[in-house]
């Protein structure tokens, strides 16, 4: 087989609970069918460092499994891509596994919807809830990818990304275009070119840890980049927390971007099905539209998880495994294991704020920009951001329609997230006519809305410090989530790289085997 480079993350890895270097099974191995066994691929000198690692202490008090003793029962709390990686992989080593995901198909809150759902007679057509796209950097999605046999279906193409300033609209999105970007003068933008070369030739943020983001690009790229680019896109996505936004954080979503941006033929609900199909014919269990109510430790070892239907007043019922893994953001683990809210642990990781993302989804019977990416950052607009996916995607694809996403982020308590969607297309539409003087309401021909609680951490100075490793206090039990992902920002590939290091740790303190059962 032939390998690729592992995944490098940089800062305190052992803070973050990920490995400076992951040597990750998703990017050392082949596609099996379903119900195959998988032969794991390993570096020599992965092997060392686990060999390393064998017999040290663990400290939520699990001990290494003996030779013959290496089948345990997992629950992963968690349908997403991340989940249902974490799932993979264990099954791959010869694990029991149960996943447990509130809605009613893989992908978690990422996934996508049917535009023709209830619609007699027509073809399902699918389309993410929340707009996404992956990156040339985006490794590990691609290798997973090309695992589930999808990685020839993926469209890279090079879209409009814009920005609006003034009223008018500006192409920033490569080196020409900002050095034809008249908002600034020319010695902005060789400031602002110059800072964004820094950030991409820096192979590790570390020494940027302590420095704000808005104070480092007002020294370097100058007042007026910051005021008129910067400044706005992070007071649109962090509102008061702008100026406290840690500076690594905007190294990574500089230095991992590129000008290709990808996209999965048919909707990335094709990867999440394929992956929960893979993990479902390797023995997995999936139990969709089940929400998980309590994960306690049961008394002679291992844990409990309590789960019920998530939509229907059926009884709770309680499944005991020898460990639990949860993929779910960091405030909801509080509410589901309630032994995590006790002593030096919950004053350290019970931290920080996380906000919510909101999308409107407009179908429209006609084009309204010539654009994909329109960032806004005029004062006044209802949404942050105006994502046109079919002038990326055909509108044959989509059976005519032009799909526009109107995308916001918000604090949790803010009214947008208690509105209708009625409520929400008076607000928002009437600003559509400030990018199409020709827009009129009857354009729009069917819409939808979604809306997903805690999806973007606030990544201020402070929040490295408060990151929580995979280990619980509780034994057996380990979080894997978004907030882990730091520096880099939340996204699918992101996602598959945290779910790899997991299994890479998870391997090293031996309460999993090294490879797949039978493998040679």
């Amino acid at each position: 087989m032939r390998g690729r480079r592992p995944i490098v993350f940089f800062g305190d890895s052992t803070r973050q609970g990920i490995p400076t270097t992951v040597c990750s099974p998703s990017l050392r191995s082949t596609w099996t069918a379903p119900g195959e066994s998988a032969i794991v691929e390993t570096t020599p000198a992965c092997e060392r460092r686990r060999g390393r690692n064998r017999g040290k202490h663990d400290p939520a008090g699990r001990r290494p499994r003996e030779s013959g003793d290496m089948r345990q029962s997992f629950a992963v709390i968690g349908g997403g891509v991340l989940g249902l990686t974490v799932a993979l992989r264990l099954l791959q080593r010869g694990q029991a596994v149960e996943v447990f995901e509130r809605e009613a198909l893989p992908g978690g809150l990422a996934a996508g919807f049917d535009l023709n759902e209830g619609q007699v007679g027509r073809q399902p057509i699918w389309l993410d809830r929340f707009y996404h796209h992956i990156f040339t950097s985006d490794l590990a999605f691609i290798a997973l990818a090309d695992e589930l046999g999808l990685k020839d279906e993926i469209l890279w193409r090079n879209p409009p990304t814009v920005t609006l300033i003034g009223g008018q609209i500006y192409r920033l999105d490569s080196a020409r275009s900002l050095l034809n970007f008249t908002p600034m003068s020319p010695i902005g933008r060789l400031r602002t070119g110059f800072g964004l070369a820094i950030l991409r030739a820096l192979p590790s943020p570390r020494l940027l840890e302590g420095r704000t983001t808005g104070a480092w690009i007002r020294g370097v790229m100058g007042n007026s980049s910051y005021n008129t680019v910067w400044g706005p896109l992070l007071q649109g996505k962090f509102a008061d927390a702008a100026d406290e936004v840690a500076l690594p954080w905007f190294w990574g979503r500089v230095h991992d971007r590129s000008p290709m941006l990808g996209y999965l033929q048919g909707g990335f609900q094709r990867f999440y099905d394929r992956l929960a199909i893979k993990v479902e014919g390797m023995g997995g269990k999936l139990r969709f539209a089940t929400a998980v109510r309590q994960i306690a430790p049961e008394p002679k070892g291992g844990l409990s998880v309590t789960s019920s239907p998530a939509s229907s007043s059926r009884p709770a019922r309680t499944l005991r495994f020898d460990q639990v893994i949860s993929t779910l953001p960091t405030a909801l683990n509080w509410q589901i294991a309630p032994d995590l809210r006790r002593g030096d642990y919950a004053r350290r990781y019970q931290w920080g704020q996380a906000i919510g993302a909101h999308c409107l989804i407009i179908a429209l019977d006609r084009p309204l920009t010539g654009s994909y990416w329109v960032n806004i950052n005029d004062a006044g607009y209802p949404f942050l951001v105006l994502v046109e996916h079919t002038n990326f995607m055909p509108t044959s694809d989509y059976e005519g329609r032009h799909l526009i996403y109107l995308g916001n982020y918000r604090p949790m308590s803010d009214p947008l997230f208690k509105k209708s969607k009625d409520e929400v297309l008076r607000e928002f539409l009437p600003h559509l006519t400030k990018l199409n003087p020709d827009f009129e309401v009857d354009w729009v021909r069917e819409s939808w809305m979604f809306a997903a609680p805690f999806a973007q951490p606030v990544v201020t100075r402070e929040f490295k410090e408060h990151i929580p490793p995979f280990d619980t206090p509780i034994a057996g039990f380990s979080i894997a989530n978004m907030y882990q992902v730091y520096p880099h920002d939340r996204g699918q590939n992101y996602s598959i790289v945290l779910a790899e290091a997991l299994i890479t740790h998870l391997t090293r303190q031996q309460h999993i085997p090294l490879v797949a059962e039978g493998a040679k």
